[in-house]
């Protein structure tokens, strides 16, 4: 009997071809396996029985990296010499197979790397097809070793043995390699030139981190620059350098015990640390031990949480052993720019910042940040979606009649594209206001098109006229293009990271979007499905005087919201002289004083009024401060009304203002103040649910939008809706902020490809 088998999903670079060699081999069977652009094929010639169970056990027993999407059987006549073989890949060409994420070291390689008697003893770059980079060297498709950055290495005779060795763990690794024959480890300065022997550049590079240096690692995705956690003044200087204030930076420990000495890690949060993406976990820090001694005050400004990680390369786990000390690993770039990932643009952007690089002569082909995720409700909900888990597909409840990109948006971008069932997210670019990330956009949308042969036909983007990715999707020729609403795509987005398509009342609370009509929103009650939504509801609209001023400097938000009623609060004298100028401008309006429904902005102007933050050195902070004041224990909330303006509802936020102020003035403290604020915005979502429920029957609410991260609103959201009856969608693959913009784009244009021409 004889059978044609192939398999989709991600098949190349996991261990396939060796997992299914090995199986046919027991059985008995003979013929063949292979890598081409549509994934994995298999030609198999033996008995009926022994080949039902080759297809049972293939889908059963596969590599813990693979992902089957497919299995198509089709019987044919197999020619087969009475052995099974592992044949050359096909030409690249039109690709249909996925690409695996880049894979921490796995316990066989670490223990291979702690071995004295082994031949890869404290090799920076041991790997084997259970681990290693993936995505960031692959250039082509079929994945094979002259398609990635590997092409320049050639193997010795003893990784050639292993490489062929169908019973070696290196079987068709294509990363293969060691210290004969693959890349070398260097430390030098930013003119490239020798800081250490080759014996040992490692012991030196922890010698510039003991003296307080800064020190430029090379990873998969691109470089980090790092300092010793403990070491106040260096993580300070790093600051200066990087010209990064206050957003707090990642720790990289050396495992779980260390981690437990410095945040609380329940199982979730261990599960996250662990998991083979290796991505930065946020966890509240521990008080209750004296080990804040190994993390300085510099690293984390006022944050109750760390962002954690362990090591996932042979690199990191040789240099947390040398150090013997947490290490800040944070991406090797100026603030605002993208990471440096080529060896000569990282000696150029980073020579003003690093003391000395880490560094290596094996290529990086795509740049990658770390992701960051965080415990909620027994999963992970990701913050940034990037390296290790970049570029797994999304398979949603729906396929793209023809092949679409979503451009994203603006800031936190990421761009999709989307063919049949799957829908490819891109690792995380950043702010596309920069000139080199917008290149980088650019270059990233034409390598993902190739690697996963999506032509687009559909082009969808964002309302907004002058940013960066609307204006690219407006350049590009011989597409249609699709026009999707900022709030729309976060619901739609949410609905598609759960593999939903429904009609729902859509909440999207966030910064800032351009709305249908002209204003800017960000306060949004919507009732949608995928190809369409309408406003149902919205926080009521303030000026924004100075227009982008006031994000930059939360205290303009406090003027407009209180105006002449501010006069008295120590806001209003820490700006005195422009307090009455910035309130008679927002009275005003105009253009000047854009009109805005923001959420976000509303949670600055609290935390203005607080005192927590005027003005701000990175997107969220006023926020993100308001929040970790908050008392947990206070229960109490402040009300807000709710009217009707033309059948839309109309949620009065300056009341939550005003009475923060109020409480303030009348010596209530700022934590049991920021709570009740936040309670108050809770209970504002559940009552304008409920009453969008009584009008529409709908009992399904999906939360989305950057406001929505803020873990004490959430939890509190979810909590109160799941009371007053309503099932609850948040978002865990793809960020609630605008990170998950260009998912609910692809979602939106492809659900009106379906149906045809719609208003929205």
């Amino acid at each position: 009997m004889g059978v044609q088998v192939r398999v989709e999903g991600v098949v190349q670079g996991v261990g396939f071809r060796p997992f299914v060699h090995g199986l046919a081999t027991r059985l008995g069977l003979a013929g063949r396996v292979g890598n081409d652009a549509h994934g994995v094929f298999v030609e198999l010639e033996g008995g009926r029985g022994q080949i039902a169970e080759f297809l049972v056990r293939l889908e059963r027993d596969a590599p813990p990296l693979a992902a089957i999407e497919r299995v198509t059987v089709t019987s044919r006549a197999v020619r087969a010499d009475g052995r099974f073989r592992i044949v050359a890949s096909g030409p690249p060409g039109a690709s249909r197979t996925l690409v695996s994420p880049d894979i921490a070291t796995c316990a066989d390689c670490l223990a291979e790397l702690a071995d004295p008697a082994d031949r890869r003893y404290r090799y920076p770059f041991v790997n084997c097809v259970n681990c290693g980079p993936r995505l960031t060297i692959v250039r082509a498709m079929p994945y094979d070793r002259p398609l990635t950055t590997m092409a320049g290495f050639a193997m010795c005779d003893d990784c050639r043995a292993e490489y062929h060795d169908p019973a070696d763990r290196r079987f068709h690794a294509q990363p293969i390699c060691c210290p004969a024959c693959g890349p070398t480890l260097r430390l030098v300065d930013a003119a490239g030139a020798s800081l250490a022997g080759p014996a040992d550049p490692l012991a030196e590079a922890v010698g510039v981190l003991r003296r307080g240096g800064v020190l430029a690692v090379k990873g998969l995705g691109g470089y980090h620059l790092s300092v010793l956690a403990a070491h106040e003044g260096a993580a300070a200087e790093l600051r200066r350098r990087k010209r990064r204030e206050d957003k707090p930076f990642a720790v990289m420990v050396a495992d779980l015990a260390e981690a437990r000495r410095l945040c609380e890690v329940d199982e979730v949060g261990a599960a996250l640390l662990t998991d083979r993406a290796r991505p930065i976990v946020l966890l509240p820090r521990r008080t209750d031990t004296a080990a804040g001694g190994e993390v300085g005050g510099a690293v984390a400004p006022g944050s109750r949480h760390l962002g954690l990680m362990l090591p996932y390369t042979p690199l990191h786990h040789l240099l947390l052993a040398e150090a013997g000390a947490p290490i800040v690993l944070t991406s090797g770039n100026r603030s605002d720019e993208p990471i440096a990932y080529d060896d000569r643009d990282a000696l150029e952007r980073l020579g003003g910042i690093a003391d000395a690089f880490l560094t290596h002569d094996r290529p990086i082909h795509l740049r990658a940040d770390d992701s960051v995720v965080r415990p909620f409700r027994g999963k992970g909900m990701a913050v940034r979606r990037s390296r290790g888990h970049a570029p797994r597909p999304f398979t949603p409840a729906w396929e793209a009649p023809r092949p679409i990109l979503g451009c994203g948006a603006e800031l936190k971008n990421t761009f999709c594209l989307a063919k049949g069932r799957h829908a490819f997210v891109s690792p995380h670019i950043g702010d596309l206001e920069d000139y080199e990330t917008f290149r980088s956009y650019v270059e990233g949308i034409e390598h993902f098109a190739a690697l996963f042969d999506v032509r687009p036909e559909v082009v969808a983007h964002d309302l907004h006229p002058e940013y960066l990715s609307t204006k690219h999707a407006l350049g590009l020729p011989d597409v249609e293009l699709v026009a999707v609403q900022h709030h729309h795509a976060h619901v739609a987005a949410c609905l598609a990271d759960n593999g939903e398509h429904g009609r729902v009342i859509g909440v999207a609370f966030d910064g800032l979007g351009y709305g249908l009509d002209g204003t800017l929103w960000g306060g949004e009650f919507l009732l949608a499905d995928l190809a369409t939504f309408e406003r149902a509801g919205h926080l009521a609209p303030v000026p924004m005087p100075g227009g982008g001023a006031a994000i930059r400097q939360p205290w303009r938000m406090a003027a407009a919201y209180l105006g002449g009623e501010g006069e008295a609060l120590a806001v209003a004298r820490r700006n005195e002289g422009r307090w009455g100028q910035v309130s008679a401008l927002a009275r005003r309006g105009g253009q000047a004083a854009p009109l805005t429904s923001s959420a976000g902005r509303l949670f600055d102007a609290v935390a203005a009024v607080l005192g927590v933050r005027d003005a701000i050195t990175y997107e969220g902070q006023a926020a993100i401060e308001l929040e970790q004041l908050a008392d947990p224990a206070e229960r109490g909330g402040y009300p807000a009304d709710v009217s009707l303006d033309g059948g839309v509802l109309v949620a009065a936020g300056s009341d939550l203002v005003r009475a923060a102020a109020a409480d303030l003035a009348a010596g209530v403290g700022v934590p049991v103040i920021s709570a009740r604020f936040h309670n108050g915005v809770s209970e504002l979502v559940v009552r304008c649910s409920r009453m969008l429920r009584d009008a529409t029957g709908l009992t399904t609410v999906a939360l989305s939008g950057g406001v929505f991260q803020n873990l004490l609103l959430l939890r509190r959201t979810v909590d109160r809706l799941g009371e007053a009856g309503f099932r609850v969608l948040t978002h865990s693959g793809v960020p609630a902020n605008d990170g998950g913009i260009s998912l609910g784009q692809v979602a939106v244009a492809a659900a009106r490809d379906r149906l045809g021409p719609v208003s929205p």
